[in-house]
């Protein structure tokens, strides 16, 4: 009799999910105008994807050459160019709004040589109440960055322009960069908007704790990865004082599943455990801030008929996988059995 894991059954329905890494080989498009430190990540993926059209478009009136040949001209030799920017300071004058964003950039050349650069760009916004047709978003005015040396982060200005900078979610802008910079091969690091990121905060004692012990807090952030035609995945990233940040990976039952006939469309005969194995993305995950515990449910095709859900509970500072639940069974009902369970009163 032939054994079908999990693994395999499921593969078929996750197809879609992989198919975004052909199109991530090569670097993600990225045109983002929401605020002005994206404006000059645009510019830089524009250049990095000889999309030079693009980057002289984030210009405003004030452009950096004296035409669009001259201003092609000089990236003809470089090959990509890393963008790190650090907390924009703004100033309001007369319906606009200017942003001062300090930049630190690694330019490639086409023969490997790297050359480090650092700054600032000034950025205009111009309200969009008293605009009239065609509407300008936010685009840069000038921008003037010398030789530096070392990593971006060491040659990223403090401060840009006269105004306090911003106020930022450091926590957060590590996790993000952290998860670009690991995933950009398999997830669509470039997506914003509802969904891309979801950040919650986790206040717990461990057991360990004395009673008068003060709540240790945790930061969870999840990041959407890719989306198929039915599930989607996601990554998640925990956060703690003691610990720093830390990619999650969560364990789940390696499973051994026999079908009547060797026939994935017949009869149920078993569903065993043989094993364990660790998860670095969950399938149509969510965190519920009540219970903390994280749920997915991974279909193994559309109908839903077939599938498994795990649960994963947050206690003495991080997640344990509590409960299985697996339906096995392509015979068009959701009749899941639970393989695992540490979560039920006996």
């Amino acid at each position: 009799m032939r054994t079908f894991s999990k693994r395999a059954a499921a593969a078929a329905a996750l197809t879609s999910l992989w198919s975004f890494q052909a199109l991530a080989a090569d670097l993600p498009y990225l045109d983002d105008r929401s605020d002005a430190a994206a404006v000059v990540r645009s510019l830089y993926n524009a250049v990095s994807r000889k999309e030079y059209a693009r980057a002289w478009d984030y210009f405003g009136e004030a452009k950096p050459a004296k035409d669009f040949a001259e201003f092609a001209k000089g990236y003809e030799a470089t090959e990509r160019v890393e963008v790190e920017t650090g907390a924009v300071s703004s100033d309001g004058a007369a319906g606009s709004i200017f942003y001062s964003i300090p930049v630190a950039i690694r330019a490639v050349d086409k023969d490997g040589t790297e050359k480090v650069f650092a700054g600032c760009y000034t950025a205009r916004q111009v309200n969009g109440a008293i605009q009239e047709p065609p509407f300008t978003p936010i685009q840069l005015e000038k921008g003037a960055l010398k030789p530096a040396e070392g990593n971006l982060s060491d040659a990223l200005p403090k401060q840009c322009g006269d105004a306090p900078p911003e106020e930022t979610d450091a926590v957060l802008d590590l996790a993000t960069k952290t998860f670009a910079a690991s995933h950009k091969a398999q997830c669509d690091i470039a997506r914003k908007g509802e969904g891309a990121i979801q950040s919650y905060k986790i206040s717990y004692h461990n057991k360990s704790d004395a009673a008068d012990t003060p709540a240790s807090e945790a930061r969870l952030f999840r990041f959407f990865c890719q989306m198929g035609a039915y599930n989607e995945t996601h990554v998640y990233y925990l956060w703690n004082e003691a610990d720093g940040l830390n990619e999650q990976h969560f364990a789940a039952p390696e499973l051994d599943i026999h079908y009547e006939g060797d026939n994935p469309d017949g009869k149920l005969e078993s569903v065993n455990v043989i094993g364990y194995r660790s998860e670095n993305a969950l399938v149509n995950s969510s965190f519920d801030e009540k219970t903390l515990t994280i749920t997915s449910h991974a279909k193994w095709r559309g109908v839903g008929d077939a599938s498994s859900d795990g649960n994963w509970l947050f206690r003495d500072g991080a997640f344990a996988l509590v409960r299985y639940d697996v339906d096995a069974s392509y015979d068009g009902e959701i009749n899941p059995e639970t393989v695992l369970d540490y979560n039920s009163a006996p």
